[in-house]
């Protein structure tokens, strides 16, 4: 009995200790050897304080597109800017970064990834520099549980992620019931899924407890992640805006989107993260034929936005390089560097206050500056990779299909 009450009484001594070194040890463990400061144990969403939405205009802008789950690219695209150094530091000083989503997918270093871009951005600070990531379609899509891009590397990083969780979760509960753990992100999961071949079952349960609303990765990483920018005269999406999205409100978009991530809003807008008019999904500017963009809504568009000149999007791979259509006024900046995409080149935008805007490439045929460019593009076979082979004919004759983990189903393909 004497011996308990010594023990109790050391972990009420001790607990927040133990956290931070618990926590310390499984960012370490599934982050590719980085070292961060432990998040706030068990934090609530801070609905009180909004997200910033708009900023000032930087001396230095480095605007960077999809990266899915491609860290070496990632890196390389930082240091054609210099903004990190060898070592992969933050080398960029009072430089600001914008990094316009699409982290998750088609590639197999999503959550190292994911941690290499927050260890900068605490760098970057207390370099008087700035990093801001954003969210693209793809984060909402794997938060919402549709999983249609994903790879079987990606699945396994999700299934080391889910030891190192549980490993940390065991290491807390040494001082039972005096250190608050976070509601088990496994619970009400099913430990198989119908149709998928059963080796990527645990990578399968893995993600879904890490990704959707409330869980410990979409909340650490993409709660607080902007899904509009206004940036001086710069506005930053992943998609596009039309007029009903900036009548519907700007911050109001950053902040439900926020919301639903921390899982207190039940579910978002059609017009912000789905279909193809959506915020994240929008191709209406970045048209693989720069004629066809649709440069009178831009105008219209940019128009409502006091400062705005231009709006810089991701989404759409452009495969001859970052470019501008409508008089520069769409700024089209994914190059789909990636492995998992079209293998391309890195690039970045850079902007200057003094010396404008200009292409950053590793590509030699490139040049440093601004063309509309005719470009194609390529799919891959995404999640078709995992699927029970009589399931890939069906996942392959679907234009429009998907494969999406619903709560209160297995997992289906839906048109």
């Amino acid at each position: 009995m004497a011996e308990a009450q010594t023990q109790n009484e050391t972990c009420r001594k001790l607990p927040h200790l133990l956290s931070s070194f618990v926590d310390t040890f499984v960012d370490f463990s599934v982050g590719g050897g980085l070292f961060l400061s432990p998040p706030k144990a068990n934090p609530a969403p801070n609905l009180e304080s909004p997200l910033q939405t708009r900023h000032p205009s930087p001396d230095r802008l480095i605007a960077v597109g999809d990266i899915h789950g491609d860290l070496e690219k990632c890196k390389e695209s930082l240091r054609l800017a210099g903004l990190i150094d060898a070592a992969g530091n933050w080398s960029g000083g009072s430089s600001t970064v914008v990094q316009v989503g699409d982290v998750l997918d088609r590639g197999g270093e999503e959550i190292k990834t994911l941690y290499f871009l927050e260890r900068l951005k605490r760098q970057a600070e207390k370099s008087g520099g700035k990093v801001i990531t954003m969210n693209g379609n793809h984060e909402i899509m794997n938060i919402d549980g549709d999983f249609r891009y994903i790879t079987p590397e990606s699945l396994k990083e999700f299934s080391d992620w889910a030891f190192w969780y549980r490993v940390g979760n065991s290491m807390k509960n040494l001082c039972s019931g005096l250190v608050n753990l976070a509601k088990d992100p496994f619970l009400g999961l099913p430990s198989e899924f119908k149709g998928i071949r059963k080796e990527f079952h645990d990578g399968i349960r893995a993600r879904i407890a890490a990704l959707r609303p409330k869980g410990p990765i979409s909340t650490r990483f993409f709660a607080d992640n902007l899904t509009v920018l206004v940036m001086g005269e710069n506005v930053f999406v992943h998609g596009g805006l039309l007029p009903n999205h900036v009548s519907y409100g700007l911050e109001r978009i950053n902040e439900e989107v926020r919301d639903w991530i921390n899982g207190v809003r039940g579910d978002l807008c059609r017009d912000i993260g789905r279909g193809r008019n959506s915020v994240v999904w929008l191709r209406r500017f970045s048209h693989e034929l720069a004629e066809n963009c649709d440069c009178k809504a831009l105008e219209h568009v940019l128009a409502t936005i006091p400062g705005a000149k231009r709006m810089i999007m991701g989404h759409t791979i452009q495969e001859n390089g970052i470019n501008g259509a409508c008089e520069n006024r769409a700024i089209r900046i994914d190059v789909g560097m990636s492995k998992g995409c079209i293998n391309g080149l890195p690039e970045v935008l850079e902007i200057n206050k003094d010396s404008g805007l200009r292409v950053l490439s590793s590509n030699p045929l490139h040049q440093y500056s601004y063309a509309s460019r005719v470009i194609r593009s390529r799919g891959r076979e995404g999640l078709g990779l995992l699927l029970e082979e009589d399931r890939r004919r069906i996942f392959y004759g679907a234009a429009l299909s998907g494969f999406k983990y619903e709560p209160t189903k297995s997992f289906v393909l839906s048109h």
